[in-house]
């Protein structure tokens, strides 16, 4: 797929629709489209202009959703998630203005993660937000991972892969741990599933949450594997367990502790620990690419054993 986000007859139709949302919006190029990202999933060409760089993204047809979830998500939030500048739902193209810094940078220059307690606490305001939008999602073909559905999809995942007997074998744990969570009553919403420091950026002194395209329908809880295991927890000079994450985690579970006053910051804990083990799972399913099992494997492995290989 990647091939076609260089081709030529391609890039022209993009470089024509961009130009056309651009003198839409009041806008002139003053220089030539650039193209710093091309893999298999998406493209990002990056457009100069008169008031500073705007940028474009296309996905390939699983995670086309991304331009209608990105409207949807700046409907409900404006101030955690960005609009868009212009979007074509049917081809899954977005434009946007530029976001600012990367978090992925700033918490390198400032020596400290204290930003992802507003990011994590953003996180959950923005999954509460969108609660009753479930089927909307689904109509958009935002994935359905919900606790009812992933053991399905987990097994369709181990005979897509060829997976070895004890990824297998971890169905049954999925389906227990998908019973275990469900009793809290929390409900399932939209969740990033891909939430890491290079996806939250700082502009203006807020913290916006992009790149939308892996994101999926299913308990919001799931969100913690990436951001706490697969970020955090690494600290800033990426050593493995070298951060106290439990911070961060109340972080995120206040906005639900005022959501859900039943529960007691006991029951969100659980249920935290529970669904940080099981979004490993579901991040397995949701992330896989045909043909390129690495990633896969390495979500799966985080899953059945809490860590990775050594």
């Amino acid at each position: 797929m990647a091939h076609l986000w260089t081709d030529p007859a391609w890039l022209a139709g993009a470089h024509a629709w961009i130009d056309d949302r651009l003198g839409a919006l009041g806008l002139i190029r003053t220089g030539d489209i650039e193209q710093p990202h091309a893999e298999v999933w998406s493209t990002v060409l990056r457009v100069p202009t008169q008031g500073g760089p705007v940028w474009f993204k296309a996905n390939h047809g699983p995670l086309m959703h991304e331009a209608a979830l990105v409207d949807l998500l700046a409907d409900r939030v404006p101030d955690l998630v960005q609009a868009l500048l212009a979007s074509d739902t049917e081809r899954g193209w977005l434009l946007m203005s530029d976001a600012g810094h990367r978090l992925r940078e700033l918490v390198q220059v400032e020596e400290s993660l204290e930003r992802w307690v507003d990011v994590l606490a953003g996180t959950a305001r923005i999954q509460l937000a969108l609660e009753d939008d479930i089927e909307a999602l689904l109509a958009l073909g935002v994935p359905d991972l919900r606790l009812e559905t992933l053991p399905q999809r987990y097994d369709a995942l181990m005979d897509q892969i060829g997976a070895e007997p004890r990824f297998r074998e971890a169905g049954a744990r999925v389906r227990s741990l998908a019973r275990d969570l469900a009793p809290y009553g929390i409900r399932e919403t939209v969740q990033h599933d891909d939430l890491h420091d290079g996806q939250v950026f700082v502009r203006d002194g807020r913290h916006w949450v992009m790149d939308w395209g892996d994101a999926c329908v299913s308990h919001p809880f799931f969100t913690l594997s990436v951001t706490l295991e697969g970020v955090l927890a690494w600290g800033l000079d990426d050593v493995a367990g070298s951060v106290d994450v439990t911070p961060f985690r109340e972080a995120y579970l206040a906005p639900y502790a005022d959501a859900y006053p039943r529960l007691t910051a006991a029951d969100l804990a659980e249920a935290a620990r529970v669904a940080t083990r099981l979004g490993w799972a579901c991040r397995a399913v949701n992330g896989h690419i045909a043909g390129d099992d690495r990633q896969t494997i390495t979500r799966l492995t985080m899953f059945v054993d809490g860590r990775l290989a050594d």
